[in-house]
């Protein structure tokens, strides 16, 4: 394996856990697995840049699971942002070249997705977590365990398997379970913003901390100001881990599951086997001066690397905007560019001419290219 100062991958924390399973990874195809989610915290005024509208956020999860899994938005389309398109389309394209299907997974949804073969982890969406009533406890417990069920399936047949989330607000529920964990996440997590919210978050947060009970164990955390898509990929990352490779796919929102997925083993007995999970995300993710995604990840001990996949020299405009930090880590983009490298020692060129050729396909077949990117 070339050294990875001369690969498309940049270790961040834990070098050496990272080292080992990037190399043990090397030449290996996971399964790729995408959690989909929904918290009422996302159609809060301004929270989110994952859609204009609150009527907007309220279906990218859908959108975005649909377009993975079959490369066309039949019932809603790719939400419009402020600028840039949808992370779905970087691995809907790495995905397909590798010929890779994705397992999607509806962890709680304002509505049953539209998408083939979709497993239902009968989970429910969460309420705004200023509610301090996010999920009932039994269903977190229930979403627990069906991931948990599904996780001892899917290692049965993957060397490892790469975990990718979407979930609108989730970045400010990331913030509330990882404070409610002890950890000062305050100023870190990330944003689909720009520069990141973070007053407009924290505010949102203490409210919801406010109404933890003394001594919160991790099931009341994620009941109280939680969403669906973090117990269920800890679910599926501690069952998995205890015999196979987790790459979390995705930036503060992994480091949040990481978190409490570590917590449960602690407060349940379950074996946490931190040498075998790592957190991959994007160069966009953690060169974001706005948040404090690597500092996160050192707080937590959490093994973080990044893709060094770059749109600098796209010849769209809304791929470039990556560049300028309009869009920078969802529908697990920054693994998927990671594994690529890994299994098919594909580089930079390689990727970029599989996005652009998505993209200019879609253009070609949409009569209304404002659905796909402002």
């Amino acid at each position: 394996m070339p050294s990875l100062s001369q690969s498309l991958i940049r270790v961040h924390h834990q070098g050496a856990i990272a080292d080992k399973l990037l190399c043990q990874w090397r030449g290996q195809l996971p399964a790729f697995v995408c959690v989909l989610g929904f918290t009422h915290t996302g159609l809060i005024d301004h929270i989110s840049a994952a859609g204009l509208t609150s009527r907007d956020r309220q279906f990218t999860a859908i959108a975005d699971g649909e377009f993975l899994a079959t490369g066309q938005t039949y019932t809603v389309p790719l939400p419009p942002l402020t600028q840039g398109v949808s992370p779905a389309l970087i691995t809907r394209a790495i995905l397909t070249g590798l010929n890779l299907r994705p397992y999607i997974a509806n962890a709680g949804l304002p509505m049953t997705p539209p998408i083939p073969e979709c497993l239902n982890l009968g989970g429910m969406p969460a309420q705004c977590l200023t509610t301090g009533k996010a999920l009932p406890l039994a269903i977190v417990h229930h979403i627990f365990q069906s991931a948990y069920q599904w996780g001892k399936t899917l290692r049965t047949n993957y060397a490892y398997v790469t975990i990718g989330e979407c979930v609108v607000g989730g970045t400010t529920t990331a913030l509330a379970v990882l404070q409610a964990l002890g950890i000062s996440a305050h100023g870190k997590v990330g944003s689909s913003h720009r520069i990141c919210n973070h007053d407009q978050k924290w505010h949102i947060v203490q409210q919801g901390l406010a109404q933890l009970p003394p001594h919160p164990d991790p099931w009341s955390i994620v009941s109280v100001v939680g969403d669906p898509m973090q117990i269920a990929v800890a679910g599926l990352t501690l069952a998995i881990a205890q015999h196979k490779g987790v790459l979390l796919a995705g930036g503060s929102q992994m480091v949040a599951v990481y978190a409490l997925a570590r917590s449960i083993a602690g407060a349940t007995g379950l074996p946490w086997h931190k040498e075998n999970i790592l957190i991959g995300t994007t160069k966009w993710a953690t060169n974001d001066s706005s948040s404090g995604l690597v500092q996160l990840a050192q707080l937590v001990d959490a093994p973080l690397v990044s893709s060094q996949f770059s749109l600098a020299n796209s010849q769209y405009p809304q791929l470039r905007s990556y560049e300028a930090g309009y869009v920078k880590e969802g529908v697990g983009a920054g693994a998927v560019c990671i594994l690529a490298h890994l299994y098919a020692n594909w580089d930079q060129a390689q990727m970029l001419a599989l996005i652009e050729a998505l993209l200019a396909k879609m253009e070609y077949k949409m009569d209304n290219i404002s659905t796909i990117y402002s």
